[in-house]
């Protein structure tokens, strides 16, 4: 249900296949770990596409910080807005390349 991955370089559309194989930094400080998918990577209906969780619901992650202040220090730790720099490529269940 996910949108397919953008090549790197082009805008981010949620895909989420960065978040689901490795944590960036704040993810890696959020879900307490160096690898496997980020804790805070959720799914939205709603948007069709993968958000952050420390972007969506900054209260719910950073709970120490106001949420103003907490959602825009991770838009700005996670690079929300800016272009793919994923080097990853989606396989399908079927093993056939997706994008």
């Amino acid at each position: 249900m996910a949108p397919a991955k953008p090549v790197a370089g082009a805008a981010c559309n949620g895909c989420g296949l960065c978040c689901a194989v490795a944590p960036c930094p704040l993810g890696m400080l959020l879900s307490r770990r160096l690898r496997g998918a980020c804790a805070a990577l959720s799914w939205s209906g709603a948007h069709g596409r993968y958000l952050c969780g420390a972007i969506a619901e900054p209260a719910a992650w950073l709970p120490w910080l106001p949420a103003r202040w907490a959602r825009a220090l991770a838009s700005r730790w996670v690079a929300a807005g800016t272009a793919c720099d994923a080097e990853l490529e989606a396989v399908q269940e079927d093993g056939l390349h997706a994008g």
